[in-house]
């Protein structure tokens, strides 16, 4: 990249804070531009700095991060977010890619995973940790007679089969590469098959379009 990806770290633990700004600043394409105690303080800070990724803790004082991704999700060019949590329940889980999370990972992921993952949903790639990806194929399969997944496959309904074969491959974590690769397609297709399957289905990333393909309505 010509200019280094923006990151801002929402914690409320100092000593996270603080590593974490070590594991990025450390990495030669990315840059803290900041770093705040609560999701409060994240709309001021993502209005100061502009980042490119927010890394996000769930449980803090004032305001949460399931809510604070919610908020900023629903602005116009938000940033990308990756939840960073040590609470992994179906419910955060669920919670958070509902919200508009790109990516979730638990806080013991090896620091090059997280390198990893700011800069793949920097890239408008979905990031989930093994762990987690295997809870969300349990949680779908546990609640396959909701009536969220009966909307859920409605909402599909809407695709062009080409649309629906795209979408199939990214609700199994693929990247725009893999797709073109295993559908004979240029990435540029793919690209604009993605965006035609946002727009249809009202979502703005694409963790929403692997939920919406694995049963899960997010919303």
């Amino acid at each position: 990249m010509d200019t280094p990806l923006r990151v801002l770290i929402v914690d409320d633990d100092a000593l996270v804070r603080t590593g974490l700004s070590m594991i990025l600043s450390g990495a030669g394409d990315m840059t803290v531009v900041d770093s705040v105690g609560d999701g409060a303080e994240v709309i001021p800070a993502v209005n100061r700095h502009r980042p490119d990724v927010v890394l996000m803790d769930i449980r803090m004082p004032r305001l949460d991060g399931l809510a604070a991704t919610e908020r900023l999700r629903s602005r116009a060019e938000p940033p990308e977010i990756i939840i960073l949590t040590t609470f992994d329940t179906d419910d955060h889980i669920v919670g958070a890619l509902r919200a508009g999370a790109g990516g979730f990972l638990l806080k013991d992921t090896p620091p090059e995973e997280i390198l990893q993952a700011v800069r793949r949903v920097a890239a408008g790639e979905p990031m989930l940790s093994p762990d987690v990806l295997r809870r969300m194929m349990t949680y779908v399969a546990d609640t396959g007679a909701d009536p969220r997944r009966d909307r859920a496959t409605a909402l599909l309904g809407r695709l062009t089969d080409g649309e629906r074969a795209v979408a199939d491959l990214v609700g199994l974590g693929r990247t725009n590469g893999e797709i073109a690769r295993e559908l004979s397609l240029s990435v540029a297709t793919v690209k604009a098959h993605v965006s035609r399957i946002l727009a249809k289905l009202e979502l703005n990333n694409r963790v929403q379009v692997a939920l919406l393909v694995r049963g899960v309505e997010p919303g």
